[in-house]
């Protein structure tokens, strides 16, 4: 019987090992042993994630991007409720008082029904209705405006992201190559053909490299941070990203994004600016004109002292308003014929600003276009230095500062040429975003 129970228990615990085991690679970190954390790739979420992925996420979850669609949807309504004096309104009243006096108290009662349309008002409801259909229009471009900046946004953060991983591998590159020279550095001394000053110099280049690691661990951290913000993942899941640095793009003319960008949603509201101030002229020009009404009631009086001859009274009419003066209109006309002059400026001022931006944008693609050839070129030349130096150094024809130089030099020129390729990933996004064109560098 003890020889069971102890069996027992040897087995209890083998399986709690196990299973602990088999738990240790669920919550483990990728950690170099120098490095910061990066977190494990979420299980929930392993499959890769494009750029289109990104968007579409983005879109269903962000809220600047929703909050522009509902506010479409309230003015939308407005624009409908624009229609109401159009059609005939009808009113219904009923009143109940009660007088006390030093005679006798009493009360009345008073019951009325009224149908009225409005036949004429100078054009005031045909502009309220049009104000409302240009503020539906604006309020549509406005969220064809926060497509482009969530299209911008999501790439700079995918691109940004894509770039850090390259990165992260560079530097882990890096580390190797520091790792290899202080090693030579390090044998070459035990040997006695080297001095203790190569060793020391080395040793400081691998923790440098060490140092620069971290850096950029951290920063795909926060990379990922920043693209699961807007996809709405949590903010600390990391996941393989499906996308390149090195697009197949053939670049319109610069003529194809000035024509895009006349097309933008901003020069469109400014437009319909434009046509917003006539119509506000038209409804001060309306306070001008009479005001027409037919009107029909049906009213019905009770209660009371004095019993009324009439307690049932039917009647129909017309009633015509006209103000004949008051000064305060001609003003206010007045004002409203210079804020059409006003918003005819700011149009002219929005192209001036879009075609000028295009104009900077392009350049900068075709900048950044030509730095990825001086980088790779500048690459190839930093590697045929490294292994230069590092074979003169390793058979003693070179001196250590010349080698963690050489390898310094090519760590920078291999970050360089990351930096120019997304530089130019994101100068494309820059101009897509500039001239609200639909093409797409994807």
């Amino acid at each position: 019987m003890h020889r069971k129970s102890m069996l027992l228990f040897i087995h209890t615990v083998l399986l709690v090992l196990a299973s602990a085991t088999a738990l240790i690679p669920a919550f483990a970190l990728d950690a170099s042993p120098e490095g910061a954390p990066v977190p494990a790739p979420s299980p929930a979420f392993v499959a890769p994630l494009t750029l289109d992925d990104a968007i579409t996420l983005a879109a269903e979850h962000l809220p600047f991007y929703q909050a522009a669609r509902l506010r479409v949807a309230s003015t939308e309504a407005l624009y409908n409720a624009a229609l109401g004096p159009y059609f005939p309104r009808f009113d219904a009243a009923a009143a109940y008082r009660r007088f006390y006096t030093s005679a006798e108290d009493f009360d009345t009662r008073n019951y009325e029904l009224s149908l009225s349309y409005l036949l004429y008002d100078g054009g005031e409801r045909r502009a309220n209705r049009t104000l409302a259909r240009l503020n539906l229009e604006n309020d549509r471009l406005e969220v064809r405006n926060t497509l482009l900046e969530l299209y911008y946004a999501v790439r700079t953060a995918f691109y940004t992201a894509l770039a850090q991983q390259e990165l992260v591998t560079q530097r882990r590159v890096q580390r190797g190559d520091a790792q290899t020279d202080y090693e030579v550095a390090q044998g070459r001394y035990k040997f006695g053909v080297a001095r203790l000053s190569d060793v020391l110099q080395a040793s400081v280049r691998l923790e440098q490299a060490r140092f620069n690691l971290i850096q950029a661990e951290g920063d795909l951290v926060k990379a990922f941070s920043d693209l699961n913000s807007l996809v709405g993942r949590p903010l600390e899941s990391s996941y393989a990203l499906a996308g390149t640095l090195d697009p197949e793009v053939k670049l319109p003319e610069l003529r194809y994004f000035y024509e895009a960008a006349l097309d933008k949603p901003e020069v469109l509201q400014a437009e319909n600016d434009i046509r917003r101030a006539e119509q506000n002229q038209a409804l001060v020009r309306s306070t001008f004109k009479p005001l027409v009404t037919a009107e029909a009631a049906y009213q019905r009086t009770s209660g009371g002292i004095f019993r009324t001859s009439f307690p049932d009274q039917r009647f129909a009419g017309l009633t015509a308003t006209w103000n004949i003066f008051e000064l305060g209109k001609f003003f206010r006309y007045k004002s409203a014929r210079i804020e059409k002059d006003i918003a005819a400026q700011q149009l002219s001022e929005v192209k001036r600003q879009l075609l000028l931006a295009v104009n900077r944008a392009y350049e900068d693609v075709q900048i950044s276009s030509n730095q990825i050839g001086v980088a790779r070129q500048q690459v190839k030349q930093a590697e045929q230095n490294y292994e230069q130096a590092y074979g003169e150094y390793k058979v003693g024809k070179g001196d250590i500062l010349s080698l963690v130089q050489a390898e310094s030099f090519l760590a920078e020129a291999r970050e360089q040429l990351i930096t120019a390729r997304l530089n130019f990933i994101l100068s494309l996004s820059l101009l897509q975003r500039t001239a609200g064109t639909p093409w797409t560098s994807r």
